[in-house]
């Protein structure tokens, strides 16, 4: 089934209800109400008819585990992988593998690399080029698996602010060169659809077709925040493995993602890392089954679907799209109050952006972005991640201090004037971040 026959069978529906702003206010009532949430990001958020459904599911589980080992869990999870197929256009159901979360998807896909270093394939000093702005579990990954083996990391050094994709291209490319220098091969390349901290969209099929024209090995896209928050189509990305959390911008419970491995004569023999009575029979099965545990967050995937996603105008890319839109429309508000500047251009934000603070703040290093984080949390109720930009040398009264806010289907204006009104008020109150303790 083709992503377009998916969408047309299953979002939005042609009989379901329309979703009315009480229900959406409904579905998320369990949240604490308290506090402007502008941090979808983190930890995504997951509708309380998804909940419901998850339950019934553990339920199923618990009121006769054999049956439900037997019988259920198995053809409930290739429901699971088949839909994902759908979304992400993969060729074969057989290339997506289910998986608690985009650090486990990568420790499969390093593991795999590593492998190659011990089997001659791969010598030592080879190399793999990773971003600099990669999430830190994925960049520890990184060194744990490819450095031990005797690999060498190059890392790709971003610019922020960004104005264009074309600054992201020409650091990739000088890096792929630095690689390839005195005969160099570069085995490995860790690319992000979506950066986390700073947030920004990365121009992931042009990198990947660089790395192709360079003889890179193998490329692993790392999308923990994709799905549902920028279209994916993994056939004309061209990587060999991409994976996505499920559980940040598609609504499920936590923990799920997937794990594409485009199927190739040289991708084979990848293992889950949690060895089962399923080794051997590929890596989608061995996925489904690593012990006993609670599988409910990979089976409720379709309901999140038919529940939820289904009852929004234009489906998840409907969502998608309001959500960049509203996020953006946000931020500017938010850098015209203060007097600031975006850190990317609009279309290199997906639903998240990363927004200017005033100078005057005085956020001088990565601590005082946590502290000030916090302290928004406590006095104000605002929940929002904060980056530290070094300074440049030279620099004049730099901007060192941009929030990522987010915007997801549950929230509203207030939680942005919120955050807009703190701001003032600290600046006009002298504040600044040498105040706080640690």
């Amino acid at each position: 089934m083709s992503s377009g026959d998916f969408r047309r069978e299953n979002g939005p529906s042609t009989t379901a209800k329309p979703i009315t702003e009480t229900e959406i206010v409904a579905e998320f009532s369990h949240h604490d109400l308290t506090i402007a949430r502008i941090n979808n990001g983190s930890f995504g958020s997951c509708p309380k008819s998804i909940i419901s459904a998850q339950q019934q599911w553990q339920l199923q589980f618990l009121q006769q585990p054999d049956y439900f080992y037997f019988n259920t869990l198995k053809p409930s999870v290739l429901k699971s992988r088949t839909l994902i197929q759908s979304l992400v256009n993969a060729a074969d159901v057989d290339e997506i593998s289910i998986v608690d979360n985009a650090t486990t998807a990568a420790a499969i896909v390093l593991q795999y690399i590593t492998w190659s270093f011990f089997t001659s394939d791969f010598r030592p000093g080879d190399a793999a080029v990773m971003l600099h702005y990669a999430y830190g579990s994925v960049k520890s990954s990184v060194q744990a698996y490819v450095a031990r083996a005797g690999g060498k990391v190059i890392e790709v050094h971003l610019p922020f602010p960004l104005n264009s994709n074309e600054e992201i291209i020409t650091e990739f490319d000088k890096a792929l060169k630095m690689g390839k220098m005195n005969g160099g091969k570069i085995r490995l390349a860790v690319i992000d659809h979506i950066t986390s901290m700073p947030s920004v969209v990365i121009p992931v099929k042009e990198l990947v077709q660089m790395c192709r024209d360079e003889g890179v090995d193998f490329i692993f896209v790392d999308g923990a925040h994709a799905i549902g928050n920028v279209e994916i189509d993994v056939v004309d990305i061209g990587a060999d493995f991409y994976t996505s959390n499920l559980h940040k911008w598609f609504f499920t419970p936590p923990s799920a993602a997937f794990l594409y491995c485009k199927r190739s004569d040289k991708v084979v023999d990848l293992h889950h890392p949690v060895v089962s009575v399923e080794y051997g029979n590929g890596l989608a099965i061995e996925s489904a089954w690593i012990g006993t545990r609670d599988y409910s967050a990979q089976l409720v995937i379709p309901d999140v679907v038919e529940l939820f996603v289904s009852r929004f105008e234009g489906g998840i890319e409907g969502i998608r799209r309001r959500n960049h839109d509203m996020v953006v429309e946000m931020a500017e508000m938010l850098v015209k109050a203060w007097g600031t500047e975006l850190g990317t251009p609009p279309e290199m934000c997906s639903s998240m952006a990363m927004v200017g603070m005033p100078a005057c703040l005085g956020i001088s290093g990565n601590s005082d972005a946590l502290k000030l984080r916090t302290h928004l949390r406590v006095s104000f109720k605002v929940e929002v991640p904060i980056y530290y930009r070094a300074p440049l040398e030279g620099e004049v009264n730099p901007i060192t201090g941009y929030a990522r806010i987010s915007h997801q289907v549950y929230n509203t204006i207030e939680d942005y004037n919120r955050f807009r009104d703190a701001i003032v008020k600290l600046v006009s109150d002298g504040f600044t971040c040498a105040i706080l303790l640690n």
